[in-house]
């Protein structure tokens, strides 16, 4: 009962966090010089057609007039059309969102991968050679910018030693699509060839992405290891006889996690809206292109319907980690 009040509690604020993420973002992209009805009438368009086009774009009204408009849209599930594609910004958000899942899923799955047990390791190990080897990664890890990673390990593995593609989501055709996720699809319809070249394409851009926030998990998970391994209830355990491994991945882990998990939800939607870079330099097809090319056309409501998405990833994955909690730490529910 405990655990429903609390995702009750979480969902209670949605709308308000939400709306308050619409309102920045519509204010800051509105006070940026450009001009969206020039821009679609093109540079030989006349003044008075430019008028008539910011008129018929609402856009001669004042601003909270526009804003209360897109609102009462947004309510209707209308984000607008967009001035790139032509289509509606929904249907073009809905196609390319699983691809950025896809890829932000595969990056939390590699950096949960490497950073626990390496932070575990870290904190066993303290104040070795391993310890110290470990923590200078992981700095080294937050300090590096994704973009020059990304484009490090294109050169090596892609260019120079071929191993893996360039770029792109998969060769040719993707896998008939049921789910639009190219990993899941290929599975369901026993297409095992664009399995393994969607986890081919995949490779790079996750690692690129997995790294920073594996170096982010290896800092918690060993500052949360080291704050139980001293307690009552470990020293206890160890003068029973139990079993070092058995008390630390069993025992200690449960409760060093708490922290960790709270950073994987922050860390997941870090990676979601981070995907921008890494997915413009790989041309993996996902929001982030979708989001680059925006900004780059000065298309304000599918910038705005990135943002929007975003911040419901975002929002719903952190009360997914509340969740999660009342598990690890049943004190919560109490």
């Amino acid at each position: 009962m405990r655990r429903l009040e609390i995702v009750l509690s979480r969902l209670v604020w949605f709308i308000p966090t939400l709306f308050g993420l619409v309102f920045v973002v519509f204010f800051i992209s509105n006070v940026i010089p450009t001009d969206p009805a020039r821009i679609v009438a093109g540079e030989n368009a006349t003044e008075a057609q430019v008028q008539a086009l910011r008129a018929d774009m609402g856009l001669d009204q004042p601003l909270y007039v526009q804003f209360g408009r897109y609102v009462g849209d947004l309510a209707t599930g209308d984000m607008g059309k967009s001035m790139y594609t032509q289509r509606a910004i929904s249907d073009d958000l809905l196609r390319r969102l699983p691809a950025t899942l896809e890829l932000t899923m595969a990056a939390m799955i590699l950096a949960i991968g490497l950073g626990v047990p390496l932070g575990v390791i870290s904190a066993v190990k303290r104040n070795t050679l391993v310890d110290q080897t470990l923590r200078v990664i992981s700095v080294s890890g937050l300090a590096i910018a994704s973009f020059w990673l990304a484009m490090e390990l294109q050169m090596y593995f892609s260019t120079k030693l071929g191993w893996t593609p360039l770029n792109g989501r998969i060769a040719g055709w993707g896998p008939e699509e049921i789910t639009g996720f190219y990993t899941i699809d290929s599975i369901l319809t026993g297409d095992l060839a664009s399995f393994w070249d969607t986890l081919h394409h995949m490779t790079l851009p996750a690692i690129t992405l997995a790294l920073p926030a594996a170096a982010t998990l290896v800092r918690f998970t060993r500052a949360g290891v080291l704050e139980v391994i001293n307690s009552n209830y470990v020293l206890y355990e160890r003068a029973m006889g139990f079993p070092a491994s058995l008390i630390i991945w069993k025992y200690v882990l449960r409760n060093a996690l708490i922290s960790t998990v709270t950073q994987i939800g922050l860390i997941f939607g870090a990676l979601f809206s981070g995907a921008v870079v890494v997915e413009a330099v790989f041309d993996w097809p996902g929001l982030g292109t979708y989001a680059v090319q925006s900004i780059l056309q000065s298309d304000t409501k599918a910038v705005l319907g990135f943002s929007i998405i975003v911040g419901v990833v975002f929002i719903g994955v952190n009360l997914l980690v509340d969740v999660v909690h009342t598990f690890i730490d049943p004190r919560t529910v109490q």
